[in-house]
């Protein structure tokens, strides 16, 4: 079990817009996106997408992240009579989805609580408690590094440290493998050793990695667009294909 906190830091005077569901301004945007305010009220987009029954009220007129207003002062209503079991405040919105399990936190506060929240069907959230784990198959052998940090990763799987489920060979730590995921999206996300794609993205998203349906974020980014080019022409000092530097075989 986690230690928790009993009371969580007040947001410092900032002048940025609040979020009426976490009540913070400065979170990780890579855990609760982006916030937006409309009609009186800020909220960040993942706050929203967790709150307990918010989802299905989601539509393409809701004014903040197509959640309707109305629907969202519903939710704030119900979720000032929840504490969050990590930082001991109301306004919990966001429940485990365990059955009979009481337990409610912000989403800020997903991670020092040790929580899941999935972001895939019906976009489960789940306590330290009930989180979905990986099988204990394997453990990192002594100074095992993340092999996206190189940082160790300690000598067990854990909520912090995840390994591939396909080569067993991978490790790394839950944020690292949560912001290459951010940025590879689904073109691009797969076992950074072995190259395994469907059950890894299968075992992440169940682990509450968050892997985007869209390109990479450097798709775009006009430095990388020179790897994207295919080699057209030899450029050998001196060719020596009597075809010329324009020409290719067939094969080979």
């Amino acid at each position: 079990m986690p230690n928790m906190a009993e009371k969580k830091e007040e947001t410092p005077d900032s002048g940025e817009p609040v979020c009426v569901l976490c009540g913070r301004a400065q979170v990780n945007p890579d855990i609760c996106g982006q916030a937006f305010a409309s009609g009186g009220l800020c909220a960040h987009e993942f706050c929203l997408v967790f709150a307990n029954g918010l989802l299905e009220w989601r539509c393409p007129a809701g004014e903040i992240f197509g959640f309707p207003i109305s629907a969202i002062q519903r939710t704030l209503q119900l979720a000032g009579q929840k504490n969050c079991f990590v930082c001991g405040q109301r306004g919990a919105a966001i429940s485990c989805a365990e059955t009979g399990c009481e337990r409610s936190f912000h989403l800020p506060c997903a991670e020092d609580g040790q929580c899941v929240t999935q972001h895939v069907g019906p976009h489960r959230s789940f306590c330290w408690e009930h989180r979905p784990r990986q099988a204990a198959e394997a453990a990192p052998s002594q100074n095992t590094i993340c092999v996206i940090c190189l940082e160790p990763v300690g000598d067990s799987t854990s909520y912090h440290t995840m390994v591939c489920p396909v080569c067993k060979q991978a490790w790394f730590h839950r944020g690292c493998i949560r912001k290459h995921a951010l940025h590879a999206a689904t073109m691009r996300f797969f076992c950074p050793v072995c190259g395994g794609k469907r059950r890894f993205r299968s075992q992440m998203t169940t682990l509450g990695i968050q892997i985007p349906i869209r390109r990479p974020s450097w798709w775009d980014d006009a430095a990388y667009q020179p790897l994207r080019e295919s080699h057209r022409r030899c450029d050998a000092n001196p060719c020596i294909y009597l075809g010329g530097r324009g020409r290719a075989q067939e094969r080979g």
